[in-house]
């Protein structure tokens, strides 16, 4: 294989991976956590997107069960969003682990 068709092929991969990178950020992953009552949204570049908290967890007299229930939807979803990446860039590469 010449190096100019090995460039071109790169170059073209490239523009493909920023092409889905772009397509996942307006995509969505919906985490939840304690039993429905934290629902939190984030897109496939990690971002949290939304957090809805049910009113009947907001309890002045335990703000910790609020706060690890908040943080356990947000790790998951930010989890979900990078398989989401994942699974979407390894088309693209083949299985290839690299970086993005």
């Amino acid at each position: 294989m010449n190096l100019k068709k090995m460039m071109q092929q790169a170059q073209k991969m490239q523009e493909q991976m920023l092409q889905t990178q772009e397509q996942l950020a307006q995509r969505t992953v919906t985490a939840t956590a304690g039993g429905g009552k934290i629902t939190v949204v984030a897109n496939g570049a990690g971002d949290v997107v939304s957090i809805k908290i049910a009113p009947e967890v907001v309890d002045p007299q335990d703000v910790e069960l609020l706060e690890e229930l908040v943080l356990t939807g947000v790790r998951k979803a930010v989890e979900e969003g990078k398989q989401l990446a994942q699974s979407e860039m390894s088309k693209l590469t083949g299985g290839m682990n690299l970086p993005f």
